[in-house]
């Protein structure tokens, strides 16, 4: 099915012609020129990234041989999506004036799962015994007094929450943890714990960039590893997709350059997206002659070299968990 497609992509692309004149501000879309010359931007800035020539016998004439695509490898995808969607916020953004709709993510971080220890784990007092906690608002009363807090008559401490820290000053308590916390096999092997390897184990992704001659605008294309170095299917590769855009705008499709599996941000909103968030990003422009807005809002509008720093920013709504090099600081907002 994605030769098929690829086939089907690359006729439709022949029969498309060169976009030549600029229309990046007004559309959203780049000519090849633009492409290549926002590349050598992100590039510069962002040395992760670099330019591949391809398979010579599949290079497309309307690119310089060896500029055509980018890639970044080896990302570190360390979270699933799935794992995290509860934790977002999608905000919708509609097209202009048809049915299309775009989400774009906004990720919330909640501070409510902060990890609370004293609501982890029970307090002891020199006895052994569980010490009460107190309410909030005992606690702000408490803060209030002078003296020193009381105890009842039973022996139990009613005021304050907290072990009184005297009664361990003669205590190593980090040191007694961290002995506790030792087995015997690692007693056994101390000494060559420097020898480990301690390295966390992620999946991986390589990025890449090609240029779409029939929507005018980059394609971002996604092959994985798993933490065993094997290769992700398509179906794992979905876990790291938000689940809106999972096998929706995010298919399964054949590279035009690199073998094996990829997935791919389909580009028919492409256009759409980069012209609302570049119309946004211009809102801010005063002119100071009348009758000159456009013109003006041309000269102070982004260039042509910020569209791939643009466009890595809103591609990171649909694949928050793969952590690529996109560098600088970009406000991608898509609303009407």
């Amino acid at each position: 099915m994605s030769s098929l497609l690829g086939s089907l992509r690359s006729a439709r692309e022949w029969a498309m012609p060169t976009l030549k004149k600029s229309a990046f501000l007004e559309q959203g879309v780049l000519t090849p020129e633009e492409f290549v010359q926002a590349g050598d931007e992100l590039v510069y800035k962002c040395p992760t990234w670099s330019w591949e020539a391809g398979d010579e016998s599949k290079r497309k004439s309307y690119l310089p041989p060896d500029k055509q695509y980018l890639v970044t490898r080896q990302v570190p995808c360390q979270n699933r999506v799935s794992a995290m969607e509860s934790d977002m916020l999608m905000e919708k953004a509609e097209g202009d004036g048809d049915d299309d709709d775009w989400l774009v993510s906004t990720i919330i971080q909640r501070t409510e799962k902060a990890l609370n220890l004293e609501d982890e784990f029970d307090l002891l007092d020199e006895d052994g015994e569980v010490i009460e906690k107190q309410a909030p608002e005992a606690e702000a009363d408490e803060n209030k007094t002078d003296g020193a807090p009381t105890t009842d008559a039973n022996g139990d401490d009613d005021d304050d929450e907290y072990a009184d820290m005297d009664a361990f000053e003669d205590d190593n308590i980090l040191e007694d943890d961290a002995a506790a916390a030792v087995t015997p096999q690692q007693q056994a092997s101390g000494d060559n714990d420097d020898d480990k390897d301690h390295t966390i184990k992620v999946r991986t992704y390589d990025l890449s960039i090609t240029y779409d001659k029939y929507y005018q605008t980059p394609r971002v294309w996604m092959i994985g590893r798993n933490t065993q170095d094997q290769p992700l299917t398509g179906e794992e590769m979905m876990e790291d997709v938000i689940s809106d855009y999972a096998n929706k705008t995010v298919t399964m499709e054949s590279h035009p350059h690199v073998s094996g599996p990829h997935a791919s941000i389909h580009p028919c909103q492409h256009g759409k997206v980069m012209k609302a968030i570049v119309r946004n990003l211009m809102k801010n422009t005063t002119p100071t002659t009348e009758g000159q807005e456009e013109e003006e809002a041309k000269v102070n509008g982004p260039s042509v070299e910020m569209y791939l720093f643009i466009f890595l920013k809103f591609v990171s709504s649909m694949i928050p968990t793969i952590n690529y090099d996109f560098t600088m600081e970009v406000t991608a907002d898509t609303s009407k």
